[in-house]
């Protein structure tokens, strides 16, 4: 089985095997009774062009259920953006129109200056709020251990009050922190559609490719409990399909 993963992605992957998307890799590849070799390549903008259309790989572990460029699974979870604070803070916020945001330090990862920022970036653009918000680029110094944590690890060492964060990067820190971090999912999105804050994540495979399509459908709908059970090994924070 030849999956393409980013080997510096935690707590999605890592070349040392330590990521959920690992994990659930030596699952299926269990379940096809396959060997598991993997293709590593940075997770960043070309990725699927130069790894699975490539044909360097057969299976990319995580990627929106929508997502245009592969065949997509069945999902296998469905997460959302977070806000994450410590628990000493006292900061019960999950609305985005929280006025106490006015005044707090604001975490958000960047992604690029085209537009391809996250959603909470945008929406707290939209409301205003500029000057106390704070960028993360997601892809971060890559020489440093998985750099997307360090928005979340940002929060835990004080350097920010509050984060707007995707999901299971805000669970697998909270799971190690030094401080207990409070996790909150983003409310009140509706008022920035069609932004979306919560997504579906499947296996993505070369369209085309409906065989091994449907082997993994099966693996999902098969192993759905022990998929669960990985997930929150890591922290990964699920939401049900009818929220937003």
């Amino acid at each position: 089985m030849k999956v393409c993963g980013d080997p510096n992605n935690l707590p999605f992957s890592n070349d040392r095997r330590e990521g959920f998307e690992n994990a659930l890799a030596e699952l299926v590849a269990g379940e096809l009774g396959k060997d598991l070799h993997y293709t590593w390549w940075a997770q960043r903008r070309g990725f699927i062009r130069n790894t699975l259309k490539a044909g360097l790989c057969d299976v990319v572990m995580g990627v929106p259920t929508d997502y245009d460029p592969v065949a997509t699974t069945a999902p296998y979870y469905r997460s959302a953006y977070v806000f994450v604070s410590r628990v000493d803070r006292g900061l019960d916020i999950s609305s985005l129109s929280d006025v106490r945001l006015d005044t707090l330090k604001i975490g958000v990862h960047l992604v690029g200056d085209d537009g391809m920022n996250t959603p909470p970036a945008h929406a707290l653009s939209a409301r205003g709020l500029v000057s106390n918000v704070i960028g993360y680029t997601i892809y971060g110094d890559y020489a440093q251990a998985s750099p997307a944590l360090r928005l979340v690890e940002a929060v835990e060492k004080g350097e920010i009050d509050i984060a707007a964060v995707w999901g299971p990067l805000a669970g697998y820190v909270a799971k190690r922190a030094s401080v207990p971090l409070r996790i909150e999912f983003i409310d009140g999105t509706h008022a920035f559609a069609p932004l979306q804050f919560a997504f579906d994540i499947s296996m993505g495979v070369r369209k085309g490719d409906d065989a091994l399509k449907r082997r993994l459908d099966d693996i999902i709908f098969r192993r759905s409990a022990d998929i669960r059970a990985l997930l929150e090994r890591y922290g990964v924070p699920v939401v049900r399909k009818d929220q937003p």
